[in-house]
């Protein structure tokens, strides 16, 4: 999968454009059953929008 990718025990691959529709990720490496809050992440990646802080862009 072309992409970004960061880590070696946890490796998170991005994909996608930073001004297209959508981007996306992969997390290889997190121990099963690990749960991941939807709307944590989207708290976080709302900090990023136009607008919403001093270092926005």
């Amino acid at each position: 999968m072309p992409g970004s990718s960061i880590g070696q025990r946890l490796v998170l691959t991005s994909f996608g454009e930073s001004h297209g529709k959508s981007i996306g990720a992969v997390l290889d490496g997190c121990p099963a059953g690990l749960e991941i809050d939807e709307k944590e992440i989207q708290k976080m990646l709302d900090y990023r929008k136009p607008g919403q802080s001093l270092i926005s862009t």
